[in-house]
């Protein structure tokens, strides 16, 4: 990844899974100069992560990091939130969504 990149994917990194808007990202990854300068810099280094399988988008164009799915069968997908009621009353079980290490995202 190059400087633009790692910017914008440590911004990310913080907001966990939660969607993030393009104008947002290009005022917070990059610096203030960055952004008055051209507000629009971080779209084309978004669009290039994508392509690559770090981030993805939803339908409101809103950036972020790609979690990394789990193929394990004996395991279901359970909502974060859904996830922490269960841990709360005694059940063990894995919330899906999780983002993978740094290593992951730098070699893809």
């Amino acid at each position: 990844m190059d400087g633009d990149e790692r910017d914008i994917f440590q911004f990310l990194k913080t907001r966990g899974t939660e969607f993030v808007g393009a104008m947002e990202i290009a005022r917070r990854a990059g610096n203030k100069k960055k952004f008055y300068e051209d507000p629009d810099w971080a779209k084309t280094v978004l669009m290039q992560m994508q392509e690559r399988g770090i981030l993805e988008h939803d339908a409101a164009g809103r950036y972020r990091i790609k979690p990394v799915s789990r193929k394990d069968k004996n395991k279901h997908w359970v909502a974060p939130d859904i996830a922490k009621i269960l841990h709360e009353s005694g059940v063990e079980v894995e919330a899906g969504g999780d983002i993978a290490p740094d290593e992951y995202y730098e070699e893809l």
